[in-house]
């Protein structure tokens, strides 16, 4: 299957059932430019906290990311990493796919991005290992931490956890369960060129999520603890009006 496929697959995800907070579908883990710049997406078509919803992450060189989605903020990414975010904006994304490893990711009047993935002998092993391994086996903490270290080295994309805390409080764990590395890119934000893909230093994070330092598509399920207002931070952004 090309992502493509993953991705019209993923419109009619469901979520298994849990107590905790769950969400499937796909996602740019993370797209660092030279300049530095960072891109990430976020598309749960199945989502246990409201409506299924589109997200774009932006981090500009100055370190300061500002989150986009569709859905109101706490609803959206927002809802976990809102305490490392200056905005929180909702506003409408287009997500196109003009050919089967080819994405475009629209914010009219504001961002266009393209991306162009490409499957490695790497990316087919690890997938291929992860297509076998067990439901149960996703949700280990030793087993996931393992899969991090794995991935970071065999992917080359710098520190790379599947579980930890979110910026707002709460645990997560991510499952990346079919990988695609990102080898082209081009994006303009207010008609501003992000320039040539490459890593940034230091690594960029949001709480215990560690943004990959190369360009990963991801499909798969993330999980989250429930937010609880007297333990977690219920914040979408650090503006007066974030939440």
């Amino acid at each position: 299957m090309t992502p493509r496929d993953y991705a019209i697959a993923a419109e009619n995800a469901e979520l298994l059932p849990g107590s905790d907070e769950r969400f499937n579908g796909y996602g740019v883990m993370g797209l660092p430019f030279a300049s530095g710049h960072i891109l990430g997406l976020r598309r749960f078509p199945a989502s246990s906290v409201g409506p299924g919803y589109s997200s774009v992450w932006h981090r500009d060189p100055a370190g300061a990311w500002t989150f986009y989605a569709d859905v109101p903020p706490m609803q959206a990414c927002t809802r976990y990493f809102g305490a490392d975010v200056e905005e929180a904006n909702i506003t409408e994304i287009a997500i196109d796919w003009p050919a089967p490893y080819r994405l475009h990711v629209s914010i009219p009047g504001l961002l266009e991005w393209d991306a162009r993935m490409q499957p490695s002998l790497r990316s087919r092993a690890m997938n291929a290992a992860g297509s076998v391994l067990p439901d149960a086996l996703w949700r280990n903490d030793a087993v996931l931490s393992i899969m991090g270290a794995i991935a970071s080295r065999t992917l080359g994309a710098g520190r790379l956890a599947l579980r930890g805390k979110a910026s707002n409080g709460q645990w997560f764990v991510a499952n990346p369960r079919t990988i695609f590395p990102i080898v082209e890119s081009t994006a303009m934000l207010r008609g501003e060129s992000f320039g040539p893909l490459g890593p940034v230093a230091p690594q960029a994070r949001l709480g215990d999520f560690w943004i990959p330092n190369r360009g990963l598509l991801a499909v798969g399920r993330a999980y989250f603890e429930p937010l609880d207002e007297r333990r977690h931070r219920a914040v979408a952004s650090r503006s007066p009006d974030g939440g």
